[in-house]
């Protein structure tokens, strides 16, 4: 992260950290794998967070190409301003980086080359793979839409966006949610689910749907029938307008 801070202060756009977010994760898990005992090393989960993390970080950093610093930001660095390389190295790049430690203990702790329960070990694929395709198509859905500009200011409300206002956060619950059930099969303790707990917190009162639902409400004036008709999180048909 440190070296990512500095990156951002020679471009003077702190935005970067998004695209190293999924790398990082990737980082962690191959460390563990290195520094595990040889004999009982299991690809299964590097594997899977490689996927994760790999896409993530492609999608972020082709999404950000060009752009401008993004709001969050650019609204930190007008507050502070020639302070903003200290506020930014703590705020963002030093918690982002305490972040990624506790979200990933499934995956530091994850030593053991016993698959341990087949069927949860499936059944935590199974999750994984559901999160990776809403994910990855609402990512690309909402690219899409936003990639034509006469919907500029509308509301996407079709594709999996249909049944549920933030298919890529449901996505990215469902991948950790995953990883902990297949990391619990190959010898993480149970005290690692503090990892997809926070970032289940993280995703639903914080950094995602409830930052993102403030500034769409204000943004959007079809938001509020969205709203009214569809579900916030998890997915569920579409209830008809009154």
């Amino acid at each position: 992260m440190l070296t990512i801070w500095i990156g951002s202060i020679r471009c003077r756009n702190a935005s970067i950290v998004d695209a190293f977010w999924g790398l990082g994760f990737v980082l962690v898990v191959w460390t563990t794998f290195l520094m595990t005992n040889p004999q009982q090393r299991s690809l299964v989960l590097p594997v899977l967070t490689t996927i994760w993390g790999v896409r993530l970080s492609l999608f972020l950093a082709w999404r950000n190409w060009g752009l401008p610093e993004d709001f969050r930001y650019r609204s930190m660095r007008d507050k502070h301003g020639p302070r903003f390389w200290l506020v930014s190295l703590l705020t963002v790049f030093v918690l982002q980086g305490l972040v990624m430690w506790i979200v990933s203990l499934p995956l530091q702790t994850s030593r053991s080359l016993e698959a341990g329960n087949i069927g949860l070990l499936g059944s935590g694929v199974l999750l994984w793979l559901i999160g990776i395709v809403f994910e990855a198509v609402g990512d690309w859905e909402l690219a899409k839409f936003r990639s034509i500009a006469a919907h500029k200011g509308s509301v996407l409300d079709r594709g999996l966006w249909r049944y549920t206002r933030h298919p890529n956060y449901f996505g990215d619950f469902c991948a950790w949610w995953g990883l902990f059930i297949v990391s619990r099969q190959h010898g993480a303790p149970v005290w690692s689910v503090v990892g997809p707990l926070v970032m289940s917190i993280l995703l639903l009162k914080f950094s995602g749907v409830a930052l993102l639902e403030k500034s769409l409400k204000k943004a959007k004036p079809d938001y509020a029938a969205y709203v009214a008709s569809t579900n916030a999180f998890f997915p569920w048909l579409p209830r008809k307008h009154k």
